[in-house]
């Protein structure tokens, strides 16, 4: 019986075109399919159908009938069942074609924008580019989300990660099997910096004093304990250095990193020039982190950096102190509270995935700066917020930035010129 209806609610269907999350359209008498899992344009498949919604099936993958010529062997073997990853079965010029479609799609669905979109910005090499890893404790170890669930599957070397990170991580497990924690951050090439979360009820500050000696020993220069809403217990030198375009760049684990620090300089190098003179500008950079994409803009420019994370603002004042910047200060607020009272010349936005506020938007049109530079993570939030913008501004240059490869997620960096 069961058998019956599981095959009657399989369907056949060829693969269209990629949208965005990791999943793949295709139709079934007219209606849309969406299909979660490893398949490529082109590709006859067999999925089993998960919902029904009004309008469109969502359906998973249960078999390739007619791969496409296109489709490589993914290197990895916790892919498919990890799920930090969704595209190593497509060759690396593939996946920028199909980010750049989907982003293309987007701008199209949403905001009605259809211009050339300037060069994507992309990876030499798409492999063991993060230095920044967010680790599940499991009884077993580390490890990540299986795919779709809360079950942690224990990783012993993921590919996106750096050599130095993996290295560090096969001996951790050992360490850090069974201990009441909920994740495990580490950061860092050269040197690496970990945090460890937990519960204040789970963890005392013996516990921590015991475990933090043993997880430096290991390897780490440094690590934060942060135990609930406790102030965190530091061990070692808790900030690593990297090199932002010739500047000095310090980081701790408690702050945001574009974890592909190759292309990020790449991107900071093309802000810079798409910018242009910068001599006795103003600059706000809203959503700033410590101050990644504005740093190197600050001995020509005057900025004011907008962030609320106060660890991210530790270093960021770590990091003017130690290049000597004067002409740059930072606010403690959210972006979408603080007053905009001053004139500038230039803003920058960042904003997390579901985009800038239209509270927020309304207040950057009223102040009318020349110029806005808008990065963005979301596709969608990115489209519906260059529509908003639009009324005001013209759209100089559009382009995909692929921060993360083999996984579906898409940057996206916007140029706008008031008009």
């Amino acid at each position: 019986e069961l058998c019956t209806i599981k095959s009657m609610s399989n369907l056949i269907i060829k693969i269209e075109r990629p949208a965005f999350g990791g999943v793949f359209i295709g139709r079934h008498e007219g209606k849309v399919v969406m299909v979660r899992g490893g398949v490529l344009p082109g590709e006859m498949v067999e999925v089993s159908v998960d919902e029904d919604k009004k309008d469109y099936f969502t359906a998973s993958v249960v078999k390739i009938l007619e791969p496409s010529p296109e489709r490589i062997e993914p290197p990895c073997e916790y892919f498919g069942i990890c799920g930090g990853c969704s595209l190593q079965h497509v060759p690396y010029h593939l996946q920028v074609r199909i980010k750049e479609e989907i982003l293309r799609d987007s701008l199209k669905r949403i905001a009605k924008i259809e211009m050339e979109h300037a060069a994507s910005i992309i990876n030499d090499d798409p492999w063991n580019y993060r230095l920044r890893a967010q680790y599940k404790v499991s009884e077993e170890g580390l490890g990540l989300h299986k795919k779709g669930t809360r079950e942690v599957v224990k990783i012993d070397r993921c590919m996106l990660m750096n050599d130095k990170i993996n290295e560090y991580i096969q001996g951790a497990h050992s360490i850090l099997k069974g201990v009441k924690a909920k994740e495990f951050h580490i950061t860092g090439r050269d040197q690496l910096v970990a945090r460890l979360i937990t519960k204040k009820a789970a963890f005392s500050i013996e516990d921590a004093e015991r475990l933090g000696p043993e997880l430096m020993d290991a390897g780490l220069s440094g690590i934060v304990i942060s135990r609930g809403r406790e102030e965190p217990d530091c061990f070692g030198k808790t900030y690593i250095s990297l090199d932002l375009s010739g500047y000095e760049y310090t980081l701790s684990p408690m702050s945001f990193v574009q974890s592909n620090w190759k292309l990020n300089q790449e991107v900071v190098n093309i802000i810079r020039e798409m910018l242009g003179p910068l001599k006795g500008r103003r600059i706000l950079d809203l959503y700033s982190g410590a101050g990644n994409f504005s740093l190197t803009l600050a001995p020509d420019a005057g900025v004011v950096a907008v962030e609320e994370n106060r660890y991210a603002i530790d270093d960021g004042k770590r990091n003017l102190e130690i290049n000597g910047i004067n002409n740059y200060r930072f606010e403690c607020a959210s972006s979408e509270k603080f007053k905009l009272k001053e004139e500038y010349d230039v803003i920058i936005l960042d904003p997390p995935r579901p985009g800038i506020r239209y509270r927020l938007i309304k207040k950057i049109l009223a102040l009318g700066p020349e110029t806005i530079l808008y990065i963005s993570c979301n596709p969608s939030t990115f489209a519906r917020d260059l529509k908003r913008l639009s009324g005001k501004y013209d759209i100089e240059s559009i382009r995909m930035i692929d921060f993360f490869p083999q996984t579906y997620h898409i940057e996206a960096m916007a140029l706008l010129r008031l008009r």
